[in-house]
């Protein structure tokens, strides 16, 4: 083919996979039986070369798996040789020290076969894997919907898979799913949802054949390699764009919900100047007893956005993302536990990986700075249906993101990667699924951080039941350490968890918390933490406060307070 004509396919092929993991993910949300999912898009889809390199990664659902599915992979290929693989197989696994994350996230994987010899009748090969995963409903373990806010090891946690067959040849392998569904609360619930993951691989394999049809396997390998190397070439030249130097930072997890102790998370960045980075993480705490310790996929996709916030955003995501960075995890630490260490909490431990390497590369482009941001706050709730139906459903809220240079942290938006407010479960769908009602859901004046740039609202949520039940939260950020500024900004407000009970007295929950009993009338009201702010609050426009106190995002009372300026 002509240039002209190689550039046309490029783009063609090169879109074509996207927007199969894409459609992918999409078909994951769509397919299953899991409230949380269905409402919130809980979800990622990949396609990935038989070395594990990434080829394409869903962006429209979860933008927090960078490297879930291309970790995981390998677990895969260590217990199932390439050649014994075969059409319509489907494996899954959700082991956290094999590339997993945590019980209740279920990964996904199908080969995809290709004849790319001369001959017709050589046999096909695996070419290509396709991906999927999700949280899905209930696993098993101490506590329901995975939400196991005091685990101290992974054997409570939830069923925990090593590589297995979930169908061979096209067909359904029923003992797996019939473990998986005498292991859940909610059986049906979750062997829908892992029907689901199945279904969106068959839609990446399905679009993957078709272009193997349309331009042939050897074309679609050659733009895929292309695309690797078109994306480490801009990454090494957004890199290379920093000033070289070595850049530390670090940030503080004020609990696991064990031990009383803090933890903190270390990296000292260096730029060579040559394109590269070096990201290395010694010098942060040793593991927790507590659930907060991260898996390795878990901490590198951690690192890897909070570098790509300082790259061209138009970088496709693939492998070509990974290869400039190298990355050192110590054993025995929050980033790269030992067995058996509860990671189901390991969110805590990634965003402060994130926050610290943002504001390591902050001092080499300070014009990209950033406070802190406040996390996902996760409850669970359960109970029994009058027909003895058992009943459970996951939810979540976010606080306020950093304010950043420039700007304003936007309001109940969580921690960068966690996708915003678009994830959050809407209200209708779920009041009409479970007993209980959502009485208010309001933004909270005065709980950004202030500074020159003030930090993202938080949010005040009223949940009323109609019935009895169990409630589990565990958030964080939300203590004595709340969401700390930034070059002299002031921390965001910390949020709470409590209940108000039917009778007028209000209990106030620690952030980590199992097993509550709540009776219908009973109120949990839950409050996150704001943002933190950025600059000192001196520096901040006057009129930049009126316009806060006109809209309500800050009362007279706190701009006196916080500004010490009347607005």
């Amino acid at each position: 083919m002509a240039s002209a004509d190689d550039a046309i396919t490029g783009e063609i092929v090169r879109n074509a996979l996207v927007v199969a993991t894409e459609e992918a993910s999409i078909v994951v949300v769509r397919a299953s039986h899991s409230s949380f999912i269905q409402e919130g898009a809980d979800a990622c889809a990949a396609l990935l070369d038989t070395d594990a390199n990434l080829v394409a990664l869903s962006t429209a659902t979860s933008l927090m798996h960078a490297a879930s599915l291309r970790c995981a992979l390998p677990a895969l290929l260590e217990d199932v040789a390439l050649d014994a693989m075969r059409p319509g197989d489907v494996y899954a696994l959700n082991d956290p020290y094999r590339g997993g994350i945590h019980a209740n996230d279920i990964l996904v994987f199908r080969p995809i076969f290709a004849n790319s010899s001369a001959g017709d009748s050589a046999r096909d090969q695996v070419v290509y894997f396709a991906g999927t995963l999700i949280h899905v409903a209930d696993v098993g373990g101490v506590a329901a919907g995975g939400l196991a806010a005091l685990a101290t090891d992974t054997f409570v946690e939830g069923l925990l898979l090593p590589p297995v067959l979930l169908a061979r040849d096209g067909q359904p392998d029923t003992d797996v799913l019939r473990i998986i569904a005498r292991n859940s609360r909610t059986p049906d619930k979750v062997v829908g949802d892992v029907q689901a993951l199945v279904a969106g691989v068959h839609a990446i394999a399905r679009r993957v054949d078709d272009l193997h049809a349309r331009f042939g396997v050897t074309d679609v390998d050659r733009v895929v390699r292309q695309d690797r190397v078109d994306s480490e070439r801009r990454m090494r030249e957004s890199f290379a764009a920093l000033p070289a130097g070595r850049y530390e930072s670090s940030f503080r997890i004020d609990t696991d919900g064990i031990d009383d102790r803090t933890y903190d998370v270390h990296v000292a960045v260096t730029l060579p100047g040559d394109g590269t980075i070096d990201i290395d993480l010694a010098g942060t705490s040793t593991q927790a007893r507590g659930a907060i310790n991260a898996s390795v996929s878990q901490t590198l996709s951690g690192v890897v956005f909070a570098c790509r916030c300082f790259a061209d955003l138009d970088i496709p995501m693939n492998e070509g993302c990974f290869t400039p960075l190298t990355v050192h995890l110590p054993r025995g630490t929050l980033v790269n536990p030992e067995p058996p260490a509860a990671c189901g909490g390991r969110l805590v431990t990634v965003a402060a990986v994130t926050e610290a390497v943002l504001a390591a590369l902050a001092q080499a482009a300070p014009e990209h700075a950033v406070a802190a941001s406040s996390l996902i706050q996760v409850f669970a709730l359960r109970g029994v249906r009058d027909d003895g139906a058992a009943w459970l459903t996951l939810l979540y809220e976010f606080g306020g993101l950093g304010a950043r240079a420039g700007a304003d942290g936007a309001d109940a938006t969580g921690a960068f990667f966690l996708g915003g407010r678009s994830v959050i479960p809407q209200v209708e769908p779920v009041e009409a699924q479970y007993p209980f009602v959502v009485r208010s859901a309001r933004l909270l004046p005065d709980s950004g951080g202030p500074g020159e740039w003030r930090g993202g609202l938080g949010v005040e949520t009223v949940i009323e039941l109609l019935a009895d039940a169990q409630l589990t939260v565990r958030g964080d950020r939300m203590g004595a350490l709340p969401p700390p500024g930034a070059r002299g900004g002031e921390p965001g407000r910390p949020g709470s968890f409590s209940i108000e009970r039917a009778d007028g007295t209000v209990e106030r929950l620690p952030a980590r918390a199992t097993g509550v009993s709540l009776a219908a009338g009973d109120r949990f009201v839950m409050r996150t933490s704001g943002g933190g702010g950025l600059g000192r609050v001196d520096d901040r426009d006057p009129d930049a406060i009126r316009t806060d106190v006109a809209t309500g995002r800050v009362t007279v009372t706190g701009a006196g307070d916080d500004y010490g300026k009347a607005p």
